[in-house]
């Protein structure tokens, strides 16, 4: 077995890693190597205290980030062993990553790892065609394989119930002049690291929608552009709701979005009623199930979205300094 991780493993990865999804593409995290592991931080310049100031979706965005990393590193043929948390005096640190025994990757993990680049929130409509049975199938286990559950919402009750709920915490939200006076800071007119480029952005909503969306300064929809009457929604829960939880969350949110993108599948995330804490609690209510909701998913076949930009390698790591 490997003594330890080299920088241009780190590096390696990294270009994986920073792939991940996160609230206004904020891309909250840094990466470092100490002690021969591999360490992924919160960038403290990056959370958003308006939209998240429990730092809830800054752990699920870190924890898909050490998804796309363990990925990596496994596809590589250098699989890690992760402890979460490992150090009580230093919260931000999220995750510590040391060579495991290795390994060839499995066909798997190679298909997961094949979506990192094609997989980008999909903010417009769908079509109608359902999703088969066999991918609703496979995008439970890929929660389950993460610790966590993945709840199908089917039949127009179950989506309707839910819009409501929604539409109630997306009121809530933008009735904050802070919330909304962030959500503008990142949306982009121009090239821009991060953020969210308005030619991404899903149409704007419009009165007759059945669920809520920011749309980030994208266009009037064409006539006849509705969205979907009846979209497939899933909620992702973990166990808990510890900090803990939220970076094991991340992680499942990540195998299911890769799982779902080498499906040919789209999603659009729905953060509103996990970012409103009682919507939360009538969400988990209306779910009857045990745990914590952890994000909502809107999930369909149509043409692909548009990516959204990320900062490079050199500015998400911090490498020791080599004497002169």
């Amino acid at each position: 077995m490997d003594t330890g991780f080299t920088v241009a493993q780190l590096r390696a990865a990294v270009t994986d890693a920073v792939r991940a999804p996160s609230l206004h593409n904020s891309q909250p995290w840094r990466f470092r190597l100490r002690d021969e592991g591999i360490e992924l931080s919160v960038d403290p310049a990056r959370r958003l205290p308006a939209t998240d100031p429990s730092g809830w979706g800054t752990r699920i965005a870190c924890g898909a980030a050490l998804f796309n990393l363990r990925l990596a590193l496994a596809v590589a043929g250098t699989p890690a062993s992760v402890r979460l948390r490992p150090y009580p005096t230093e919260p931000d640190v999220i995750a510590r990553l040391v060579p495991d025994l290795p390994r060839r990757p499995t066909p798997a993990e190679q298909s997961l790892h094949a979506a990192i680049p094609r997989r980008f929130s999909n903010r417009a409509p769908f079509w109608p065609d359902p999703v088969p049975a066999d991918a609703r199938w496979r995008l439970g286990e890929a929660a389950r394989a993460e610790q966590c559950w993945l709840e199908l919402l089917i039949g127009v009750s179950a989506v309707n119930a839910f819009a409501e709920i929604a539409r109630s915490a997306n009121r809530v939200l933008e009735r904050d002049p802070g919330y909304r006076a962030e959500l503008a800071e990142w949306v982009r007119s121009g090239p821009a690291p991060d953020g969210v480029p308005a030619a991404a952005g899903g149409p704007q909503s419009e009165p007759q929608d059945l669920l809520p969306a920011r749309g980030f300064g994208g266009r009037n929809r064409a006539p006849g552009r509705d969205f979907e009457p009846e979209p497939l929604v899933a909620v992702l829960g973990s166990a808990g709701n510890t900090a803990t939880d939220q970076i094991v969350a991340g992680q499942a949110l990540q195998r299911v979005l890769l799982t779902a993108t080498d499906a040919g599948l789209g999603v659009s995330m729905m953060s509103q009623p996990i970012e409103v804490p009682g919507a939360r609690e009538a969400l988990r209510l209306s779910l009857g199930r045990f745990g914590t909701p952890q994000m909502v998913m809107r999930i369909g076949y149509g043409q692909p979205g548009r990516p959204t930009p990320r900062r490079t390698v050199d500015e998400v790591l911090d490498l020791p300094v080599v004497p002169a």
